[in-house]
This record gives structure tokens, C-alpha cells and sequence, in this order.
């Protein structure tokens, strides 16, 4: 079974559960459907393409996206705080991704190869 075949039912699970948090009112103030989708893009960014220097920034990025969102959303922190967090933990990420033993991404080797 292919990675990218676990997509589409784990982003619909992801929907559903966000879905179904907001009907039942499990605290109404936060729209589940948006914060669960940025997290389980996150989470299939590295299950699908892997640790290397790209889903090494995109995808904690993403999942600390959803869990400051409903932070906010819940009046725990603001917008201001919101936006600083993630452009610090961004350039922490984007130096993690520099390091030597995260490997590039198999795209562009791909790519950069001779024929």
C-alpha cells in the first residue's frame, strides 16, 4: 500500500471529527474542521514524504499552526503572540533543516542528477 493512498481517508477522517466536535458543541468557539485539517496535513507531510529538509520546516510548522490556532481561538493568546510564535519556531525549524543528517529531499536529487 502506498503512502499517498492514506491521504484522502485520514484528511475525511480528520473533517468528520471536526465535524462532529463542532455539533456537539466540545468547545463550540473553536472551528475544529479548520485547526484538525492543518494538523493532519502536518502529520501526513512527514508520513508521506519523510523526514528531509522540507517536511522537516513544513510539516511541526503546520501542526504548531493548529495548536496555536486553538489557542487562540479559546482566548488563551492573542494574534500578536500567535504570529511571533511562529516565525521564531520557523527560523528554528528552517536551522534544524540545515543540519547534515537531514537528508535532502529525493525531488531534487532527482532533478540535479546528469542524464
Amino acid at each position: 500500500m502506498s503512502k499517498n493512498s492514506i491521504f484522502l481517508p485520514i484528511l475525511l477522517i480528520t473533517l468528520g471529527v471536526g465535524w462532529l466536535l463542532t455539533t456537539l458543541n466540545v468547545a463550540p468557539q473553536i472551528n475544529w474542521v479548520w485547526s484538525l485539517s492543518i494538523a493532519a496535513l502536518g502529520l501526513l507531510t512527514l508520513v508521506i514524504g519523510g523526514i528531509d529538509k522540507v517536511t522537516v520546516v513544513i510539516g511541526p510548522l503546520l501542526i504548531l499552526t493548529s495548536c496555536l490556532s486553538i489557542l487562540r481561538q479559546t482566548g488563551r493568546i492573542e494574534f500578536d503572540v500567535e504570529v511571533p510564535i511562529l516565525i521564531i519556531i520557523s527560523g528554528i525549524l528552517l536551522l534544524c533543516a540545515r543540519h547534515p543528517l537531514v537528508p535532502i529531499p529525493k525531488w531534487v536529487l532527482k532533478d540535479t542528477r546528469p542524464e
